[in-house]
C-alpha cells in the first residue's frame, strides 16, 4: 500500500469503484469541481460499486481475494455515459446516467456485496457517475443542464480497489480484471 494511503490504527476506509478514463473522468471531476462540489477535487469521476466501507487491516487480504473472484465472473464490457439525472428530492445529486454497461454494474456490485461485505445500503443500487453532490439549488440546476448532452463511451476492463486517506481523498491501490 503507498504512503498516500495511510489509516488511522488498524482501519482503513475502503471504496471499490469502475473508474471513468481521460479523456472523459477528469472532464467530469473538473466539472464537479466547478460546481462546488466538497468532494470534486479529491474523488476521481467513478461508477461506485461498493461504498466506503470501514476495514480492518487484517481483513484487507481477505477483501482483495475476493474482489478477484468478483472480478472473474464478468467480462470487460462497453459502458455508455449519456445525459444527466438526479435523485433531487431524496438526496441533492444530480449525476450522467449510465445508458450501456448497467446489468455488468449489477452483476459486479452483486458479486462484491456477497458475504460479509453485504452490508445493508441506505438506496438501491443505481449505478451513475456523480457530478454535483452537496452544492446549492442553482449548481445542481447549471450540472443537469450543461451536462445534459454528455456522451462517452468506453470498455471497462476492470475495477479498482481505493483507500481513503487522510485528507479525505481516494488512493487506488489494486486493480481487478474482469474476466
Amino acid at each position: 500500500m503507498s504512503d498516500a494511503a495511510s489509516s488511522s490504527g488498524d482501519v482503513l476506509t475502503v471504496g471499490v469503484s469502475i473508474p471513468i478514463p481521460a479523456p472523459f473522468g477528469p472532464h467530469l471531476q473538473g466539472r464537479r469541481t466547478a460546481y462546488g462540489d466538497p468532494l470534486g477535487a479529491v474523488t476521481p469521476a467513478h461508477v461506485t460499486l461498493l461504498g466506503p466501507t470501514v476495514v480492518d487491516s487484517a481483513d484487507l487480504s481477505e477483501l482483495t481475494d475476493h474482489l478477484a473472484t468478483a472480478a472473474t465472473d464478468v467480462s470487460p464490457f462497453i459502458m455508455t455515459l449519456r445525459g444527466t439525472g438526479t435523485f433531487r428530492p431524496v438526496s441533492a445529486v444530480v449525476f450522467v446516467h449510465l445508458a450501456r454497461g448497467i446489468s455488468a454494474c449489477e452483476q459486479l456490485e452483486l458479486g462484491i456485496r456477497k458475504g460479509r461485505w453485504g452490508a445493508p445500503l441506505a438506496f438501491p443500487f443505481h449505478p451513475h457517475v456523480t457530478i454535483a453532490h452537496d452544492v446549492a439549488e442553482g449548481e445542481l440546476d447549471r450540472a443537469f443542464e450543461e451536462l445534459a448532452d454528455f456522451v462517452a463511451t468506453f470498455e471497462v476492463r476492470g475495477f479498482h480497489l481505493y483507500v481513503q486517506d487522510d485528507d479525505g481523498g481516494w488512493v487506488p491501490v489494486r486493480e481487478f480484471p474482469l474476466g
